[in-house]
């Protein structure tokens, strides 16, 4: 089976680059102004509109790669002005959930940042996003909220979604920039930007892969080189489901139970949960009549990793399919 490969050729920058904190040039480029404050933030956007710029906006949790490259070079080509922001959200992690692991390699990021051609950069700290504590006002994601990622991770998309209306609200009016591989994230923030009328477009950019087929994620750094070698399992089990949904497979029960087949025949992979459901209104279904996502958990060693894959319901070659394999290279 051939693997969806990668369009961005990018490794970073060097191990233990410094920047200072403010505006940081580089010959024939923009400088990047660096802040951490929130006031300054909403300044500098409004700033760029008020300058007929439209602004694009990357919300990220740091330990950039090539898929948050990815998505700030769709911003760079769309937009005159780019902003992407940095914070470890406490809000959206569990009691038992890596909050204190999770890489932060701030210094490495402002440069990739900078890079990229990133216009600003905002890393504001816990407090400057949180002044009171942790918040008692948060936002509801609703009964999609509870499922899947969140019936395996309770109280996470509650703490997304609040951290995120906050970032848009400093934002102000403009674009922005999602990847794909969280798919349920990006649904969840869509409704939200939709029911609360927030004048903000919501962008989705691809999932970006390794040639392998493992989706990029700051969390990959947490497999060693077993573990890395057999992640791929993943897009592996959606691949086939793809496979099968092209050549007539319409019952989704036979799609989850070969999805979690493949996982579960890897030793090193532990399935959390398997799902196909519509694409629309995210809710599972049981015979694939319309637009549908297969999506996949697990755990590999330490690392939780998710994926997911848009289906090719309309059987024959002229299907496309922006994540699926076969459909991109034949």
């Amino acid at each position: 089976m051939s693997w969806a490969r990668s369009k961005t050729s990018w490794a970073g920058p060097a191990a233990g680059a410094r920047l200072p904190d403010g505006p940081a040039g580089t010959e024939g480029m923009r400088a990047m102004e660096v802040t951490a404050s929130a006031i300054r933030f909403r300044e500098s956007c409004a700033a760029a509109r008020t300058a007929g710029q439209a602004g694009g906006f990357v919300p990220t949790m740091g330990a950039l790669h090539a898929g948050h490259a990815r998505l700030i070079e769709t911003a760079k080509g769309e937009c005159g002005f780019v902003a992407a922001s940095i914070f470890v959200n406490p809000l959206q992690f569990g009691p038992a959930e890596d909050l204190s692991a999770y890489p932060r390699p701030i210094e490495r990021d402002r440069e990739t940042a900078e890079s990229l051609g990133c216009d600003l950069l905002f890393v504001p700290s816990e407090a400057e996003m949180y002044p009171r504590g942790l918040t008692e006002v948060t936002v509801d994601p609703g009964p999609l909220g509870d499922r899947l990622e969140g019936a395996s991770r309770p109280g996470h998309f509650r703490g997304v979604l609040t951290v995120v209306a906050k970032l848009f609200d400093l934002l102000g009016p403009g674009r922005a920039y999602f990847g794909e591989k969280d798919a349920q994230q990006l649904a969840l923030v869509r409704r939200m930007v939709a029911d609360l009328n927030m004048p903000v477009e919501v962008v989705t950019v691809p999932t970006v892969r390794e040639p392998d087929g493992l989706a990029l994620s700051s969390r990959n750094a947490y497999l060693d080189p077993t573990e890395r070698a057999v992640a791929p399992v993943l897009f592996e089990a959606l691949s086939d489901a793809a496979v099968r949904v092209r050549g007539g497979e319409r019952d989704a029960r036979v799609l989850k139970a070969e999805m979690a087949r493949t996982v579960g025949a890897e030793p090193l992979a532990k399935v959390e949960y398997v799902a196909v459901v519509d694409d629309m209104t995210w809710e599972e279904i049981g015979e694939i009549a319309g637009p549908a996502r297969a999506l996949v958990a697990a755990r590999v060693g330490p690392a939780r990793l998710i994926d997911n894959l848009l289906l090719p319901w309309q059987p024959g070659p002229s299907v496309q399919n922006s994540h699926d394999s076969a459909a991109n290279e034949g």
